[in-house]
């Protein structure tokens, strides 16, 4: 299935950059672990840093029912939702071509308060699973207060784009025949450390595999 752009979801700028298939949609929001959901308050921008997770072609927010942000968008109006996964910096010859290597995803949408105590407990499954996979099944269930005290959003992946830049630099050719500068890509790589265990766990508390497993 490809994407289908609407006015605010096609891409103007760097359009050779812009990838169509939902494909690569799911893939980057799947590799992402932070998204920035944008919602006006009282007349101003305001962006969020939250944590989501994806089920199907609906993306899962959640947060502390006491703030602003989230009550605003739980009003039915307009969101943004973006992740960003960046892959490289990119050094050109020239500096008006320095450039980063990146994976970008943009939602647009209203978002849906998920207040059915079934739904919300899968909703909040699936933003465990995708933080810390196979925590969900490991660590103690929600209790009633704790998720009275939570809100879920859901947002609809129809409107939706995304932009890839991968690739070394895009020099000038009389810069790559007269420039002496080194120019490439630094790749960036994010990996886990070392677990770090809480100092109130007792001796013999192993680490779980769901842990040990993501080094």
């Amino acid at each position: 299935m490809t994407l289908s752009p609407t006015p605010r979801s096609t891409i103007k700028r760097g359009k050779k950059r812009a990838v169509t298939e939902r494909s690569a949609l799911h893939e980057v929001l799947d590799a992402g672990l932070v998204c920035h959901l944008a919602v006006v308050v009282d007349g101003a921008p305001v962006v969020l840093p939250t944590g989501y997770g994806r089920d199907g072609d609906t993306l899962y927010l959640h947060g502390s029912t006491g703030a602003r942000t989230l009550r605003e968008a739980e009003g039915g109006v307009p969101v943004s939702v973006a992740v960003t996964l960046l892959d490289g910096i990119v050094y050109a010859r020239s500096l008006f071509n320095h450039s980063m290597n990146y994976r970008c995803a943009v939602v647009h949408g209203t978002a849906v308060p998920v207040l059915d105590p079934e739904t919300k407990t899968h909703a909040l499954k699936v933003l465990t699973e995708h933080l810390s996979p196979g925590s969900w099944d490991y660590a103690r269930q929600p209790t009633a207060r704790e998720l009275a005290a939570t809100a879920v959003l859901a947002l609809d992946l129809t409107e939706a784009s995304v932009k890839i830049r991968s690739g070394p630099p895009g020099d000038d050719d009389e810069d790559v025949a007269e420039s002496t500068a080194w120019a490439g890509v630094l790749p960036i790589r994010t990996s886990y450390g070392e677990p770090e265990p809480c100092p109130r766990l007792t001796g013999d508390t192993a680490l779980p595999e769901h842990v040990s497993g993501r080094r």
